[in-house]
């Protein structure tokens, strides 16, 4: 969670390295769904930070900004759930439940629901370096450990405490020791070496 100024700039950072961009800032039309995150991160860092007068208005301004743009590309994300290091493949369906918690470098496709099931608040807890493949589901007060490869159009309802593997299906299991590392970049792993 972004609480001051440093961590701000950390997880734009390493969202840049994750979206492997080149330049300083996004291209007009080009580099949206790289403007959308950097708008994720500016509405967490005000929501987060101690609030004056100027500041909330500022933030109504974001927020404006930010709805405005999940509804042209279809995301509908709560604040705080991702970690450093996010990667949106591209742009379409993509819902991710306000109480979710998805650890660092997760790269996330199109058609993705991360969400509570039941009527409960209770959203799965997602560890580090997890890629979650197109039309994945993963619904529930459920745990994924780290390294895990979700394929597509799998329905993960229960927990995936093994590490390091591939599950597909559905409901998901278990289809190979093969983990996330090549799907992904582990940018915070880059940013802390770059510093």
């Amino acid at each position: 969670m972004i609480s001051n100024t440093s961590e701000y700039l950390y997880y734009l950072e390493c969202d840049k390295v994750a979206l492997s961009m080149e330049s300083k800032r996004p291209r007009y039309k080009h580099d949206i769904i790289w403007t959308f995150q950097r708008l994720l991160r500016k509405c967490e860092y005000f929501e987060n930070t101690k609030k004056s007068f100027f500041l909330t208005l500022i933030n109504k301004y974001h927020k404006y900004r930010y709805v405005s743009m999940s509804q042209k590309l279809g995301f509908s994300i709560g604040f705080n759930t991702f970690g450093p290091g996010l990667s949106i493949a591209h742009y379409g369906s993509l819902v991710v439940h306000s109480n979710a918690k998805i650890g660092v470098n997760c790269r996330i496709h199109e058609n993705v629901t991360i969400g509570a099931s039941g009527g409960s608040n209770k959203a799965p807890i997602i560890g580090d370096n997890v890629f979650i493949a197109s039309g994945a589901k993963i619904i529930g007060d459920i745990t994924i450990a780290d390294g895990v490869c979700i394929g597509a159009n799998a329905v993960v309802v229960k927990d995936i405490l093994e590490p390091n593997v591939t599950v597909g299906g559905i409901p998901a299991r278990k289809i190979s020791n093969n983990n996330s590392d090549k799907y992904l970049i582990k940018a915070t792993e880059i940013v802390k070496r770059n510093e």
